[in-house]
C-alpha cells in the first residue's frame, strides 16, 4: 500500500475545506443548521433490561468518541458531566419492587470507565427507579418508590387497592451526597404521601374538596398497580423524569400514570417539604404547578386531557431559545400518537404559579410542538439545544433526531442493532467537556492527528460553533486559520 504524498495531503485538505465551505454556505442560506455537539446515550436490552449494556459518546460525524462498559441495564438514560464523568442510573438484579423503570442502582464512571462511587437504594421500603438529576452542587436527586401497606392507604382515605399485593407504592424524591466511593447522605427529601387528599372520610387525614386544592394529590384517583409484565405490582403516580430548575430552585417531575407534570419547590428544609408552608414559595412541599391532565384535581374532564404517558420532562436553559419554558415528550399512549410540547408555565416573580378559582393551570395551548410518523408508547424525551433545535429520542425505534424550530428533521440517527431501547438521548455542546487531559488538535477524541480532526476544526471556524480546549492548537483562546496550520502541520510533519 503506498502512503500519500504531503502534496497529496495538502489537496485533500484543500478538497475538504471547499467542501465544507460550500455545505455551510447552503445550510447558511437555508437557515437551518445541525448543533454540532456530542451525542450521549446508553441502548436499554429490550428483551433483558437488567443485562449488561454499553454507554456510548458520538461526535459530530456520528464517530463513537467514547464508550463505557456496564455491567447492568439501565433505568433511565445516563448523564456526563463537564469533569467527563458519568452517572449511570441501572437496574439492581433482585429489586424489592419490580415495576416498569425499576432501578435501585447508581455509579459514578471515569472517562476510562472505572467506577469511582456506587450505591444502591434497595430495601424492603424503598427502590430507586427511572430518572435522576445531577446537580451544579456535585448532589444527585433521585426517585425512588415509597411502599405503603393497606393498613397505611386506607388510613389516608383510599378506597381500593387495585393489585393482589395489596399494597401502594407512593414516590420519594432524594438529595443524595456522595460520600466515599460507596456511601451517600440524604441532604433533602420530599414524599408524596405528605400532600394528599381526599374527600370520602372527613374522619381520616386530608380531607377536602379535591377542585379547591390544586396543590395536593387526590389518593383516589388512578389505579395501584395490578399485574405487570414482571408479576404484580403495586405502583401508583409512575413518576419516571426529573430536572431541576437553578435559578427557581424547583424540581419538575412527570407522571406517566396521571398524565401531568409537576413543580415542588426544593428551597424548603426537608421538615418544611414534608408540610404546607415554608420555601421561597412559602408553599412547602405542595406542588405548585401541575399541569397536562385537570381531570386529576377535578377541574376538567377527559376532553380537556393534553397528557398521555409524558416522559422526559425538561426545563429549557434559560441562556437557550424558549428559556425557562418546559419541555415534554408526550407519548400519547391513548392515541397511538406521540409528539413534543413546549409550554409557558404562568409563573410569578415571586416563583409560585398563577391559577384561576375553578379552572385548571394554564396555559390551555403548547407555545410549540412537534409531531409525525412517529410513537413511543414509553420512555423516549427532548431537549432543546443553544441554537434553538430540539434533539428528540424515540424510544422503542432506537431512534434520535434534531429538529429544527419549524419542524424540518435536520439529523437523525438510528441504533442499528435490535434488542435495544434507547431511553433518552442528550446531545452537549463542543465545548461543554472541560478535562485538560485532551491530546490538543484531537477534535474528534481517538488519541490521534489526522486528516478527520482537520475536517472538525474547519467545520468549527465556519460555522463559529462552540469548541472543546483541544481544538485551539495554538492556545491563544481563539479557533482559526492559525490552528489549521499548526494542526496540519503537525500531522504533515508527525510531531
Amino acid at each position: 500500500m503506498v502512503s500519500p504524498s504531503k502534496t497529496d495531503l495538502r489537496s485533500l485538505i484543500l478538497f475538504l475545506t471547499i467542501f465544507c465551505l460550500a455545505d455551510w454556505s447552503i445550510n447558511l442560506l437555508s437557515g437551518q443548521d445541525t448543533f454540532p455537539g456530542y451525542t450521549f446515550f446508553s441502548p436499554q436490552p429490550s428483551n433483558a433490561p437488567g443485562e449488561g449494556a454499553q454507554i456510548y459518546l458520538l461526535g459530530p460525524a456520528d464517530e463513537v468518541v467514547n464508550s463505557w462498559d456496564v455491567e447492568y441495564g439501565s433505568c433511565m438514560n445516563p448523564y456526563l458531566l463537564p469533569d467527563s464523568t458519568v452517572f449511570y442510573p441501572y437496574r439492581v438484579p433482585n429489586p424489592t419492587m419490580n415495576g416498569s423503570g425499576v432501578g435501585g442502582g447508581l455509579l459514578q464512571l471515569d472517562w476510562d470507565g472505572n467506577i469511582l462511587w456506587e450505591t444502591s437504594i434497595a430495601n424492603d421500603s424503598l427502590q430507586l427507579h427511572h430518572d435522576i438529576e445531577p446537580l451544579p452542587n456535585g448532589h444527585i436527586l433521585v426517585i425512588a418508590w415509597e411502599r405503603k401497606n393497606a393498613a397505611e392507604a386506607y388510613a389516608m382515605g383510599r378506597l381500593e387497592l387495585d393489585n393482589p399485593l395489596l399494597e401502594m407504592w407512593s414516590a420519594v424524591i432524594f438529595e443524595l451526597e456522595p460520600v466515599s466511593t460507596d456511601g451517600f447522605n440524604i441532604i433533602w427529601e420530599w414524599h408524596l404521601w405528605d400532600h394528599l387528599i381526599q374527600d370520602v372520610d372527613p374522619e381520616l387525614t386530608g380531607f377536602g374538596l379535591v377542585e379547591e386544592h390544586p396543590e395536593l394529590i387526590n389518593i383516589n384517583y388512578g389505579l395501584a398497580g395490578g399485574i405487570g409484565p414482571m408479576g404484580p405490582v403495586a405502583d401508583w403516580i409512575h413518576l419516571n423524569c426529573i430536572s431541576y430548575h437553578t435559578e427557581l430552585d424547583q424540581i419538575m417531575l412527570t407522571s406517566r400514570a396521571f398524565g401531568e407534570i409537576y413543580i415542588i419547590d426544593h428551597s424548603t428544609s426537608s421538615s418544611e417539604a414534608a408540610g404546607h408552608s415554608g420555601g421561597n414559595s412559602g408553599m412547602g412541599g405542595d406542588i405548585l404547578y401541575r399541569w397536562g391532565n385537570p381531570q386529576v384535581y377535578e377541574r376538567g374532564s377527559e376532553e380537556d386531557r393534553i397528557l398521555s404517558g409524558p416522559h422526559g420532562g425538561v426545563w429549557i436553559d434559560s441562556d437557550f431559545p424558549g428559556g425557562g419554558d418546559l419541555l415534554i415528550f408526550n407519548n400519547g399512549i391513548e392515541w397511538s400518537q406521540s409528539s413534543v410540547l413546549e409550554i409557558v408555565p404562568p409563573v410569578t416573580d415571586n416563583g409560585t404559579y398563577f391559577i384561576a378559582p375553578g379552572v385548571p393551570f394554564e396555559p390551555a395551548e403548547p407555545q410549540w410542538s412537534f409531531t409525525g410518523a412517529f410513537f413511543s408508547p414509553m420512555m423516549s424525551g427532548a431537549f432543546r439545544l443553544p441554537n434553538g433545535n430540539t434533539v428528540i429520542t424515540i424510544a422503542v425505534n432506537r431512534f434520535i433526531m434534531e429538529v429544527s424550530p419549524d419542524g424540518n428533521i435536520l439529523w437523525q440517527y438510528l441504533f442499528e442493532e435490535n434488542g435495544f431501547y434507547i431511553p433518552r438521548a442528550i446531545k452537549y455542546s463542543l465545548d461543554y467537556l472541560t478535562a485538560d487531559d485532551v491530546l490538543l488538535g484531537d477534535i474528534n477524541g481517538d488519541n490521534q492527528l489526522d486528516i478527520l480532526d482537520i475536517v472538525e476544526i474547519v467545520i468549527i471556524i465556519l460555522e463559529s460553533s462552540p469548541w472543546l480546549a483541544c481544538a485551539d492548537v495554538n492556545q491563544d483562546g481563539v479557533v482559526d486559520i492559525l490552528d489549521v496550520i499548526l494542526l496540519v502541520d503537525q500531522i504533515l510533519t508527525g510531531r
